[in-house]
């Protein structure tokens, strides 16, 4: 199908997960896309999956030359940006009383600082009618217990999303957020640390508090993802939880 002929992406974080099945979604549709991962391995096998209509890159979520050198590999590839989906980051479970600066430097670097600057740096090849849609988590408006950090970045995002809505309004683009619950198959807890066999007791524990008593899947997350970037045209500032009710019931 062709509902995205033209139009181009840029996704940061998306060598797995959310942002590879995005990137999938995205290309089915006609659209050209710019993948960014950190690890050498996943990149490859991204850019194997996605093909020649992708882009697969090493890019640090955290670090702005890195977004600098983003931005200028867009401009030179594409010229302008219609969609960008800002979905790098995870989470670490740590009790409260263990988090140490480190951790909370990270997690707010990660999840809040990090995605402000990608917007600041892309922002001048956005057009009018362009789109910006940031991966918050449930984790921001319910309280989970090891993830006081990351659910105060994941807070923060939210925030960032309501004021670069208000601030872009101007200019013509839209900026939104999509807010996963535990999604299968993501590995985010064995990219922080996590021995397997823990992540998958902790993925069965989160299972059975979603009220659909099911982890999601990547590309649920991808079609609300392509709702908010390309359909939802009178629509910017919110939020969509896809999290099979955790955060509503």
């Amino acid at each position: 199908m062709d509902r995205f002929k033209g139009k181009t992406a840029l996704i940061t974080g998306g060598t797995t997960g959310i942002g590879l099945a995005t990137a999938k979604l995205f290309i089915s549709e006609g659209a050209r896309v710019i993948v960014t991962g950190r690890t050498a391995a996943t990149i490859k096998s991204a850019q194997a999956e996605l093909g020649d209509n992708a882009v697969v890159i090493h890019s640090d979520a955290t670090s702005l030359p890195d977004m600098d050198a983003l931005a200028e590999k867009v401009k030179k590839t594409f010229g302008k940006l219609d969609v960008l989906f800002v979905n790098a980051g995870y989470g670490r479970f740590i009790p409260f009383e263990a988090v140490t600066e480190e951790v909370y430097d990270e997690m707010l670097n990660l999840n809040a600082k990090g995605p402000y600057f990608i917007v600041q740096k892309l922002v001048p090849l956005m057009p009018e009618g362009s789109s910006v849609v940031f991966t918050t988590s449930m984790a921001n408006v319910k309280a989970v217990a090891p993830l006081s950090a990351y659910g105060a970045a994941k807070a923060a995002l939210r925030s960032i999303t309501r004021s670069l809505a208000a601030e872009l309004l101007p200019r013509g683009i839209r900026v939104n957020a999509v807010s996963p619950g535990p999604i299968e198959s993501t590995a985010i807890l064995q990219k922080v640390g996590m021995p397997k066999e823990a992540a998958d007791q902790v993925y069965l524990q989160m299972a059975q508090s979603v009220p659909m008593k099911r982890l999601g899947q990547p590309d649920e997350i991808a079609k609300a993802v392509a709702f908010l970037a390309i359909d939802a045209t009178y629509t910017t500032g919110i939020e969509i939880p896809v999290d099979g009710g955790w955060s509503q019931l």
